[in-house]
């Protein structure tokens, strides 16, 4: 397996990722992978990209606009809109690479990318087949309940407003904890130990902020609504104990074509960087992505 820094342009962003290919291969399928919300490539991208070279795969992963070494400004705010945009142009980078075979392009989303992968899919037709492991993939009701209600939900969407007000009229993001034990104002207010602990996703390169003009945004994206225009064959990978399988149920059945799932066991956060959850992922996926591009 051979690791090659790159960069690529995304609407007049310079994009950084890593391309992993298999050894002794000239050109092989190509698999755009991305990873959670808020994340770098560092977080699970890279460990799922890697995962896909050994196992036949030229693998892109990548950060964002405006997240880790990618360029773009403001800062580490979570844009379903930008993201998808940023994936269409991986995908661009990625088919036309020399060591991939354009007519064999795969999208992998892990977690809260499964939302944007499947955005991007149903119209960039180079993408030929779509995995999703423990995908997030939330819809109006889904939302209202992990968010504390409509009330919650409009209480966030008005702090989002006021928070942008401020940055068009001074340039100053507002940021909040992603994870946070103590500070109920994080995005996520519970003591998580992969985003917390150095030895996991707690790493430098991570910031673990949340920029507060980015929750209408997130809030009112509806994910399970894609499904039904989803052409591509779709693998989802997940866990009655990871996040929200009820979003994963009913996008499933949403879904009109070719479709599998594999339910297995497992935490949201085990298929992040454990080895039993990550390696059963990549192995399905892998075979998936070999029946279907």
């Amino acid at each position: 397996m051979n690791h090659t820094k790159t960069t690529f342009d995304s609407a007049g962003v310079e994009l950084i990722g890593n391309l992993y290919r298999p050894e002794g291969v000239e050109s092989a399928p190509g698999v755009v992978v991305a990873g959670t919300w808020t994340s770098v490539k560092e977080l699970m991208a890279d460990r799922y990209a890697q995962q896909l070279a050994e196992r036949g795969f030229t693998a892109l992963s990548f950060d964002f606009t405006g997240y880790g070494e990618s360029g773009g400004e403001p800062r580490d705010v979570e844009s379903p809109a930008l993201k998808v945009r940023d994936i269409h142009n991986a995908v661009t980078f990625l088919a036309s690479h020399s060591w991939v075979d354009s007519e064999r392009v795969g999208a992998l989303g892990i977690c809260a990318a499964a939302m944007y992968m499947s955005a991007n899919a149903v119209d960039d037709r180079r993408v030929r087949s779509l995995a999703l492991v423990a995908p997030w993939l939330h819809d109006r009701a889904i939302v209202e309940a992990s968010y504390g209600g409509a009330d919650g939900v409009a209480a966030k969407i008005a702090a989002a407003h006021r928070a942008r007000a401020h940055y068009d009229e001074t340039g100053e993001v507002e940021y909040v904890p992603v994870v946070s034990g103590t500070d109920v104002s994080a995005a996520m207010p519970f003591e998580i130990d992969f985003y917390l602990n150095p030895e996991r996703g707690g790493i430098p390169a991570w910031p673990n902020r949340y920029a507060v003009q980015a929750w209408e945004e997130w809030l009112t994206y509806d994910a399970v609504a894609l499904a039904p225009d989803i052409a591509q064959p779709t693998l989802i990978v997940h866990s009655e104990d990871a996040a929200i399988p009820e979003g994963t149920q009913r996008f499933y059945a949403g879904l009109p074509g070719r479709k599998d799932i594999l339910w297995t066991q497992g935490t949201q956060f085990d298929f992040y960087d454990q080895a039993p959850q990550v390696n059963l992922a990549a192995d399905t996926v892998a075979a998936h992505f070999r029946r279907t591009l």
